[in-house]
């Protein structure tokens, strides 16, 4: 059964105070791990384990409705964060990907339409989903995130901006105009940066010791073993999973689902959650 000790110790508090324990998470020593729910249910059992903040994943999200990652509209999107809001207590980051627009302005309105979610932070990417150039002009980029950050501003609550640099995710491996970007978000007024799909030691050193403000991490890439303790050492501050906990999950999904055709067998069973364990992870749900 589970543990009840367990439990998250955050009950009932405002958004504000949200926003202040979120922003604090990411000056304490080391690094913390912010795991990615995809549905009110993952939610609520990651708090249930003992995390203290969660991240939104736009791709787990978007494969959970049968849809590929960057085709969910910014409307269904907002009702989805504000459904991980509402599952728990704690204080919740969303993946806004590009602010769903291009220009500054819709950028802005992403921002503003996230604290009115419930959420006490939320990334923007630089990736334009333009297969011809899918990094926005530099420039533009980081107006993006002086906009954003300008909105963030304006709430009475703590809000963690967090600019992100997609080049590594497009097939650009430039560390280069990886950090030059980064560098000008901090300026820009970007609280947290990320850069995902780094995954050499060098690379993610040179990113930390380019800037001076906390930088995300994402784990959960196949072939790159870093571990809390080792990314703690290098400076890292904050450590997310993206659509890793999602695929992990598909992955049973499917290698159960494949038994049962092909071979006829049901031995998968052998390694689910009992049915008891997590109803009771669920007690008190609506």
């Amino acid at each position: 059964m589970v543990d009840k000790k367990l439990e998250p110790a955050i009950i009932g508090l405002s958004q504000e105070e949200k926003g202040k324990i979120f922003q604090a998470m990411h000056h304490e020593d080391g690094a913390f791990i912010i795991p990615n729910p995809w549905d009110i249910g993952t939610a609520r059992i990651l708090a249930q384990l003992g995390y203290r903040a969660l991240a939104t994943t736009s791709a787990g999200y978007a494969f959970s409705i049968g849809q590929q990652d960057n085709t969910v509209d910014r409307e269904d999107m907002i009702k989805h964060v504000r459904d991980i809001v509402e599952a728990t207590d704690l204080p919740v980051s969303a993946d806004m990907e590009n602010g769903f627009g291009d220009s500054p302005e819709t950028v802005a309105e992403t921002i503003r339409l996230s604290s009115e979610a419930g959420l006490v932070g939320a990334s923007i990417e630089d990736a334009s989903n333009q297969k011809d150039a899918p990094i926005y002009e530099f420039e533009l980029a980081v107006e993006r995130i002086r906009v954003a950050a300008e909105m963030k501003a304006s709430f009475s609550h703590s809000f963690v901006l967090t600019g992100r640099a997609e080049n590594y995710l497009v097939g650009r491996p430039d560390i280069n105009d990886t950090v030059k970007r980064l560098q000008a978000y901090q300026d820009a007024g970007a609280d947290v940066l990320y850069a995902p799909g780094v995954t050499l030691k060098e690379d993610i050193a040179a990113i930390v010791s380019s800037v001076d403000r906390p930088v995300n991490v994402v784990m959960g890439l196949q072939g790159v073993k870093l571990t809390l303790a080792e990314l703690s050492a290098m400076g890292v501050k904050r450590i997310s999973v993206g659509s890793a906990l999602s695929r992990a999950a598909l992955g049973v999904f499917l290698r159960a689902s494949k038994e049962m055709l092909e071979q006829g067998t049901f031995n998968f069973s052998d390694d689910a959650v009992s049915y008891a364990d997590i109803s009771a992870m669920f007690v008190g749900g609506d």
